[in-house]
């Protein structure tokens, strides 16, 4: 460069050439070789070839999408041989053994007494058919038959089994199951429709509800909790449907759902406070995704000495302390007079003197009553609602009060939830099966006409696995959380802070 030349501006470091350092020809302008963009510099991703980025991982959800619109599933539950002729003899043995027993007799005794009863004359209707046995088989039969005639039936084994949350009877021929969050067919089958007809009344029954023609629709309760709704044709087309939300036999604490993965230590410390704090909390989230759940489990941190009051339209909700009165709506009669709706029951819950009143889920109006109720010193009352995330479940409310015939403006009621709600804590079921906590979100109050709210904690997807698990985060957002002061008037102040920061 001579004296007075200026430095070339803007020339660049010359990029080097990668493990394979391809030259182009040189030309009149380009003397030299000039190696090919893409060397030390920018390295090819791990596991990617420059020439076919991420081509075998597309082609590979493309086979996937593939497999999925060519696969032929009929649906059908299969029995096994041995379960095959269990059945099939169980057809033959209980029409003889109704002939030989008294049913009014028969429903006073136990299951054991019964199997006592029932054994030397199941051997003689056997004899009888000319059908041998051997005693592992007569034990199974035994079982059937009794299950048949005092318990659900093929549900039995089902009920039975803990591994299985939930329970969906598609018509006669048709069942499936959920074990670990995962959807899956089972090997059960009923005789015909009226025999599966015959089980929902049954089950119904037990709890003074009905279930038939005229009432087509149905939600009841087993004896251990568990919820059921029943719906029957003319409206389910396959055939009586039934589905079964089985609840844990052990109730569950929050610290049971910090070990199972639904949320880390200081959400569980910061859900743990605000039960004991008495603040007013809201959980959303979608069908069995977990909100009853949680619902239960906040309830543990409620101070034994108040009185608590649950509200729901079948009871399923299973609190966790001695001064608690369940409640429960009744559907109208046959005339369709009688009904005692869940706001009825809010009504007359004021009245009753209770410390907090906890509704098992809103669905309309009654929601204006739970907010009075949160607003006339009946601090720490929860409920649970269907929404995907803590805005719309703000949103959700607002629309369930206008759904009412109550003459009061939007802004108005914006600003009663403002001031009674104090967290939504969102619950979600992942795709992999898994139920986590993703948000716990605090309501502030007003700014305009618009509900302010502040994160306290968010879930963070990561990644995915080989297997299908999703890999996560809970992360706190950091902030000073505005609910500090109800914490601070239970001394748990410090413990809030800490846990959110």
């Amino acid at each position: 460069m001579g004296q007075g030349a200026r430095p070339a501006f803007g020339v660049a470091k010359p990029i080097k050439g990668g493990p394979q350092d391809k030259t182009i020809p040189s030309s009149a302008n380009m003397p030299g070789s000039v190696p090919v963009p893409g060397g030390d510099q920018f390295p090819p991703l791990p596991g990617a070839e420059p020439s076919a980025p991420q081509q075998p991982m597309r082609d590979d959800a493309m086979a996937r999408l593939a497999d999925r619109a060519n696969s032929v599933n009929d649906g059908q539950a299969e029995h096994n041989g041995f379960e095959a002729s269990i059945h099939k003899i169980k057809e033959q043995v209980l029409p003889r053994l109704l002939e030989r027993v008294d049913p009014e007799a028969a429903a006073t005794l136990t299951k054991d007494e019964l199997s006592e009863e029932f054994r030397p004359i199941i051997m003689e209707v056997l004899a009888e058919l000319k059908i041998t046995f051997n005693r592992r088989e007569q034990f199974a039969l035994e079982k059937v038959l009794i299950d048949e005639l005092l318990g659900f039936g093929p549900l039995e084994e089902l009920l039975n089994d803990p591994d299985v949350s939930d329970i969906m009877v598609n018509g006669p021929n048709q069942t499936y199951i959920e074990k670990k969050g995962k959807l899956q067919l089972a090997g059960i089958r009923f005789r015909d429709e009226q025999h599966l007809f015959q089980i929902a009344q049954r089950i119904v029954n037990q709890v003074g509800r009905r279930v038939d023609q005229t009432t087509p629709l149905a939600d009841a309760r087993l004896k251990d909790g568990s919820r059921v709704n029943v719906i029957v044709p003319p409206l389910s087309l396959r055939g009586t449907a039934i589905s079964i939300r089985k609840f844990s036999e052990k109730p569950i604490t929050i610290d049971m759902l910090k070990d199972f993965g639904s949320m880390n230590e200081k959400m569980a410390t910061a859900l743990k406070i605000a039960g004991a704090c008495r603040m007013n909390v809201v959980i959303s989230g979608g069908t069995g995704s977990g909100k009853t759940t949680m619902l239960n489990a906040l309830s543990k941190m409620i101070d034994p000495g108040e009185r608590v009051l649950t509200i729901e339209d079948a009871a399923e909700l299973r609190l966790q302390q001695p001064h608690w009165l369940p409640l429960e709506t009744r559907p109208p009669n046959l005339e369709g007079q009688g009904a005692i709706t869940i706001g009825d029951l809010v009504k007359n819950a004021l009245r009753m003197r209770p410390d907090r009143i906890i509704l098992g889920e809103i669905r309309g109006a009654e929601c204006f009553d739970l907010l009075a109720a949160m607003n006339t010193g009946h601090d720490g009352s929860m409920c649970t609602l269907h929404a995907n995330s803590p805005r719309e479940c703000l949103g959700r409310m607002e629309n369930m009060i206008l759904m009412g015939d109550i003459k009061i403006p939007k802004e108005a009621i914006s600003r009663q939830i403002a001031e009674s709600v104090d967290l939504i804590v969102q619950v979600k079921r992942l795709r992999d099966g898994s139920r986590r906590t993703t948000n716990i979100t605090e309501v502030i109050g007003m700014e305009g006409d618009v509900i302010v709210t502040q994160e306290l904690f968010k879930f963070e997807y990561l990644d995915e696995t080989d297997d299908g698990k999703i890999l996560g985060e809970f992360r706190a957002s950091g902030l000073r959380p505005y609910t500090l002061e109800k914490a601070r008037q239970f001394g748990f102040d410090q413990a809030y802070l800490e846990a959110c920061l």
